[in-house]
């Protein structure tokens, strides 16, 4: 009975950082912070969900998948998301006008000037 009530408690926690995920995703005005949003949120309520489905089901079969889910999800989805940003800013997407700081922009440029010296 307490592990369903945990198990409840963390489908709760899970759907309302989903939830947050995909408010961020609406909100947030450019790409790089709707990925922050999406991978951060997503992943944590993803991964909540997949705890509970483990104490609520109880079976190791089922657990041992969940946990797989979990892990896969901490691994893949930053990793992901990393490159996909990174990605997307070589192309150029706009950022939004209340950014102060641009690092990536300082490493493409010195690049740029390695480059351009190595010719």
């Amino acid at each position: 009975m307490i592990l369903e009530v945990i198990g409840g408690i963390l489908l709760l926690f899970g759907a309302g950082f989903m939830l947050i995920a995909s408010i961020g995703v609406v909100r947030l005005p450019d790409l790089l912070m709707r990925m922050h949003a999406s991978t951060k949120a997503g992943a944590l309520g993803a991964g909540l969900i997949m705890l509970a489905v483990a104490l609520i089901f109880g079976e190791l079969a089922v657990s041992t998948r969940a946990l797989t889910i979990i892990i896969f999800l901490l691994l893949t989805a930053p990793v992901a998301a990393h490159i996909i940003a990174r990605a997307a800013y070589y192309v150029g997407i706009d950022l939004w006008k209340g950014t102060i700081i641009d690092e990536l922009e300082e490493e493409i440029n010195r690049k740029k000037l390695d480059d351009k010296e190595q010719e």
